[in-house]
Formats: C-alpha cells, sequence, structure tokens
C-alpha cells in the first residue's frame, strides 16, 4: 500500500482549506448509487482461510493462489512473523496459517522467509499452542488429528433458548459460526495435502487440566465427555441435530449469498453444507461462493497483482458517518450526494425479525445493519448512527424518513439490556458459560453493553427529543458508573480508550451532562494529558492486553478526530484543541485525504483488529466542521 508522505507547507496551515480538501475528497468517493463504502482491512488469516476452504472445496486456482500468496508474502515482518495488526507482535497462530497457505502455494520450508516463519512458531509455543480455530483448518487439510481438538457437538443445537449454553447464549457472530462448525465437527472431514507442518512444532506437551473443582477444569472433563459421545452418538439424536443445524444455517443465509455479513460464518456455513452433501452446483453453495467474490480486494503492485479478503464490508456504516461529516462541515440538508446517500440508507432498512427476536419477542423490526445484506442482525451502533445522519438530512418524503427513524429509535429502545447500556447486536447477551468452553479459545463470545454503543444511542436519544425518557436516563447513568478511573471509557468497537472517550463525551453534553460536570471534566483532563508533543492523539492496539499503552500509540488521524469532538462537545477552545487541528491540517494528503496505516477498528478485543479505510477521512472531516463552527 502506497503512503503518501508529502505534505502543504506549514505557512499554508489553515483548517478551511483542509476541510474544502477533504471535503472534496470525501463526495468523490461516493457511488453513484448514494453509499460510501471503504475498504476493511485485516489480517493475513483471511487469505490464508480462503485458500484453504478452496483447495478443500477442490475450487483453489493458481491465479487466486499466486495472487494471495503475493499479498501473504507483503505482509510478512522483518523477524519473519505475521501480525494481528500493523506495527503489532507477531501472533502465533496468524503465522502458522500463513506459513500454511504459502506452503499450498509452493513455497518451500526451507525459503529464507518461511524459515524465519518457522523459528518464530516454534519459538512462541509451535502449533501446539496455536487456537483452536487454527488447528481445525489444518484438521481440515490433514495436517492436525480430529482427535486432538475440543469438541462441540451438534445437539447443541437443539437445546432451548432457557437453557444454558444453548446458541443464543453466544454472541450473533460466535452463533453463526460455532453452528456449522458443530457439522463439520462432527463429519471430521479431511482433505489431505501433499505437505506437513514438522517444521512448526515444539514438542510441547499439552498442557495439563486444571483442578475439577475450577470452571476450567470441570468443562475440560466435560469435553471428554462429548468426546466420547460423539465416537458413539444416539444415532437418530445425532441425526436430527445435524439436520437442525442445517436447517438453522440455510434459514440465515442473506441476500448476498452470505451469513451474518463476516468471513467466518459464510465460509464455516459453506463447509458445512459441503460436508453435507450440498454440491458446488447447488443454490446455496452457489450464491454463497459468487458473493465471496464481492469482498475480494485485487490491487496491482511493483510485484504484480495482490489479492486480498475482505473479513466485512461497513457501507451502511459508512454512508452514516459520512453523511454526517457533510453536514457538519457545512453541507446543506439538501445537497444532493446527501440527498441520494439518504435515500440509498432508507432503502437498506431492515423490516424482519432476527435473531434478536429470541430475547425480545414482541418488539417490532426496526433498524440498520452494517453491511449490503444482513437483515438476520441489524445492531443499535448502525441505527443510531444512521438516525443521527438521516434526521439532519431534508428528504423530499419527510412522512417516509419519520416512520423509517421512529421505527429504528423504538427497536434500538427495546434492546435496551437490564443494566441500562446497550450491546450493539443482542439484549443482555452477557453469559459467562460460552467462554468456558476449551473450543472457545478466540474472541469475544457475547455481546455485553459497551461504552460506545451506548453513547452513540444516548446521543442519538437525546437528538430526538427523548434525552428525559427513562432509556435514556438509564443509558446516561450506564456511562457514568462505566467510567475509568483516569477518566476515559473503555472502547470496544474501536481502539480504545480514545474511542470511548470520543464517544461518550458529546453524548453526555447531548443527553444535558453540563461541560463542568466531574465526569466530563475528567475526560478532558485525560484527554489533555494524552495529546502528543506533535499535537496529535494515538493508542496503539496493544492498550487491550496490556495497560501500559492506554492513551500511547502512534499518532493517527482518525484518533485525533475523535479525541478533538470530544473536546469540542465539552465546549473546549485554546491550545490543545488548536494543536489538535494544526495536527490534523499538517498531516494531511494533497489529495484531501490522511495516511493511516495503523489499525483504528476493532472486532474481538486482544484477538483481531480492523482498519477501517474511512475512518481516516470521515472523522477529521466532521472535527474540522465542527471546529470552523465553534470558532465562528
Amino acid at each position: 500500500m502506497t503512503v503518501t508522505t508529502e505534505r502543504p507547507a506549514a505557512a499554508a496551515v489553515d483548517p478551511a482549506m483542509a476541510l474544502d480538501r477533504a471535503v472534496a475528497h470525501l463526495r468523490g468517493r461516493q457511488h453513484p448509487d448514494g453509499w460510501w463504502k471503504g475498504e476493511l482491512q485485516t489480517n493475513v488469516t483471511m487469505d490464508a482461510e480462503d485458500l484453504l476452504m478452496r483447495e478443500f472445496l477442490g475450487i483453489r486456482t493458481a491465479q487466486e493462489t499466486a495472487e494471495a500468496a503475493r499479498w501473504i508474502r507483503s505482509q510478512q515482518r522483518a523477524d519473519g512473523s505475521w501480525a494481528t495488526f500493523a506495527g503489532g507482535p507477531a501472533d502465533l497462530s496468524t503465522t502458522v496459517e500463513a506459513w500454511v497457505a504459502l506452503r499450498l502455494a509452493g513455497d518451500a520450508p526451507t525459503d529464507p522467509h518461511l524459515a524465519r516463519a518457522a523459528e518464530v512458531v516454534t519459538a512462541l509455543g509451535g502449533v501446539e499452542r496455536s487456537r483452536v480455530f487454527t488447528r481445525i483448518w489444518l484438521a481440515l487439510v490433514g495436517l492436525w488429528s480430529w482427535d486432538e481438538l475440543p469438541v462441540m457437538p451438534p445437539e447443541l443445537v437443539l437445546l432451548p433458548p432457557s437453557v444454558p449454553l444453548n446458541v443464543y447464549d453466544w454472541g450473533c457472530w460466535a452463533r453463526g459460526t460455532v453452528v456449522p462448525l458443530t457439522v463439520v465437527g462432527s463429519a471430521r472431514p479431511v482433505h489431505p495435502v501433499p505437505f506437513g507442518i514438522e517444521e512448526l512444532r515444539s514438542g510441547a506437551e499439552p498442557a495439563p487440566f486444571d483442578r475439577p473443582w475450577t470452571w476450567a477444569g470441570a468443562f475440560q472433563r466435560l469435553d471428554r465427555v462429548l468426546a466420547a459421545y460423539g465416537r458413539h452418538p444416539v444415532g437418530w439424536l445425532r441425526r436430527t441435530a445435524i439436520a437442525k443445524a442445517v436447517e438453522w444455517v440455510l434459514a440465515r443465509q442473506e441476500a448476498d449469498g452470505g451469513w451474518g455479513g463476516i468471513q467466518p460464518p459464510w465460509v464455516y456455513s459453506l463447509l458445512a453444507l459441503h460436508v453435507q452433501g450440498y454440491g458446488l452446483d447447488h443454490p446455496a453453495m452457489r450464491a454463497g461462493l459468487a458473493g465471496l467474490q464481492g469482498f475480494i480486494v485485487r490491487e496491482e503492485t511493483p510485484d504484480g497483482v495482490v489479492r486480498r479478503l475482505e473479513a466485512c464490508q461497513s457501507p451502511v456504516w459508512d454512508t452514516g458517518l459520512a453523511v454526517t461529516a457533510l453536514r457538519d462541515a457545512g453541507a446543506p440538508a439538501d445537497d444532493p450526494a446527501v440527498l441520494r446517500a439518504a435515500d440509498w440508507l432508507l432503502g437498506e432498512e431492515v423490516r424482519v425479525r432476527g435473531d434478536w427476536a429470541v430475547r425480545r419477542p414482541d418488539l417490532a423490526p426496526g433498524g440498520w445493519a452494517f453491511e449490503f445484506a444482513n437483515d438476520v442482525y441489524p445492531d443499535t451502533d448502525d441505527t443510531a448512527e444512521v438516525v443521527l445522519a438521516l434526521r439532519r438530512v431534508a428528504v423530499p418524503d419527510p412522512g417516509r424518513l419519520r416512520a423509517a427513524l421512529d421505527r429504528g429509535v423504538t427497536w434500538t429502545v427495546g434492546m435496551q439490556c437490564r443494566d441500562g447500556g446497550w450491546g450493539a447486536f443482542d439484549a443482555d447477551n452477557t453469559g459467562s458459560m460460552p467462554a468456558r468452553l476449551p473450543f472457545c479459545d478466540f474472541g469475544n463470545l457475547t455481546d455485553p453493553p459497551s461504552a460506545d454503543v451506548t453513547a452513540h444511542v444516548v446521543e442519538m436519544l437525546a437528538a430526538e427529543g427523548r434525552a428525559g425518557s427513562t432509556e435514556c436516563r438509564r443509558g446516561v447513568q450506564w456511562l457514568l458508573d462505566h467510567q475509568e478511573a483516569d477518566g476515559s471509557w473503555y472502547g470496544r468497537w474501536g481502539a480504545n480508550h480514545l474511542y470511548g472517550t470520543g464517544a461518550v463525551v458529546p453524548a453526555l453534553v447531548a443527553a444535558g451532562t453540563p461541560a463542568q460536570a466531574p465526569a466530563v471534566r475528567r475526560a478532558v483532563a485525560w484527554l489533555a494529558a494524552h495529546q502528543q508533543d506533535d499535537g496529535g492523539w494515538g493508542e496503539d492496539l496493544r492498550s487491550y492486553t496490556d495497560p501500559a499503552w492506554i492513551g500511547r500509540g502512534e499518532p493517527t488521524a482518525s484518533q485525533t478526530a475523535w479525541a478533538l469532538l470530544a473536546l469540542l462537545a465539552a465546549g473546549e477552545t485554546g491550545p490543545v484543541v488548536d494543536r489538535g487541528v494544526r495536527w490534523l491540517v499538517e498531516h494531511q494528503r494533497p489529495d484531501g485525504t490522511w495516511d493511516e496505516p495503523q489499525f483504528t477498528g476493532v472486532g474481538f478485543p486482544g484477538f483481531f483488529y480492523i482498519n477501517y479505510h474511512l475512518y481516516r477521512l470521515v472523522f477529521p472531516v466532521s472535527a474540522l466542521g465542527r471546529y470552523l463552527e465553534a470558532s465562528r
């Protein structure tokens, strides 16, 4: 990816000019249909697993392999490892998967880059210490034994929602992954590849079981019981469970052929259908594979074309943020670009019931999802941002707009959790049982309330004139109760305390919390204390696992904008704000956007991170627009 280092001369620093350049760039990126979508870049496990899936299904081509391998090689670091985010530490499982994918592409284990990678793997504990999902992929291609993997029986799908460990105890992304994987795991399929992984083995013995009276120890022993049952299942029960699981999977396939709009449920659902005899010519398989092609990014580089797979796509989210940015920048409410975006967003409203209705059976549908096609899983975060954007648009049919906004607000209010906060996709999805299973060692498995989502909903309710409602007041109290001791807020879906604090302060102020309230002043003080010498803000993703990184990291345009949005909402003026704006202006590219190789988005804290390519543009536009408005 090309990084442009040319900057405007310091003497030319002018926030208004910078905003004009950024707005022009943003306008130029709008699709003729009205939407915006920046690339959603992740790590090379997406590309490695895509090659392994295609190998397993027998559809891998030489061109796909060469282009994907070229991309995977380009992301290897000097020490031989691969990371989960730019500049991050070596990641064992990511390096294992990259190594296997490159072997699939024909690279030899003695090649220097693979030899270095193998050294990293063994130094980190070997393939034996990689995550369960990595070893599932290895088992699929004959490089690991199914006997050495934790078990998740398909009978799980027969449990009613009232019983612990039913599939609705998982977050939507996890249940969409676990259900098809129970089908795959029960079949234990193998499509062997013509190489081994001896170079990645450290010889490490399996970790000993925890004591039997601990939760971990109890579930480790339960896994042994489930493995024994899996070898001799009750025939009719197993057949019933598999049929139910396949039915569950097929019922959740979306119009674009995918599942949940994200890579894990998508690829595992394809594998589950395949092992159950669904041929490549079956409509569900054809649609699923064809839909994945829309997630492929191909790019010309000096070394040739590279091919990478987006883990997800974010057009609804990006479009809502872009509309807000344009309005913050001074675009009129009936601006043609804004109107096209509003019309497209209104067409994306979700009007059907999804999995959320299991916990909220009496709630009418409404709201918006993240992706082009994901009616099963709308989310409160997207809905809040879309409502905030659309209510600022003067559409030709205000009745249509008002009805959609009312449905979205009503649905979002109905998704409030018992404690007053909001999760993203489900209500009261807070159980701890799924995380105790040996099978589930990767990522967040449930969807509890978070400060950033709750803040966006509170801000939406305040904008809708409902700051005094019981629901909004409970949301505000949840936010106040969850402020960190240092004055910041933890960010679940963005990195990290800068994202959480950047979301909460504007929400509290919008809901009527005075700018001089202690909670707001502590947040302002935290932001001022974490501004860097050059005026910018940055927070490394290692802050999720190492508190020493909280509020620290290389400055980025998106994170600097988040800090500014909070400070401006709190009524701050003066050197801290001015220096932050100067940082944005001085670091703007000549084409109006900003370089941001750092990942500032989050899928699973501590595990999976995202570089939203539009964040570097929409948030600075909003920050500069609000700064100039406040300066008038």
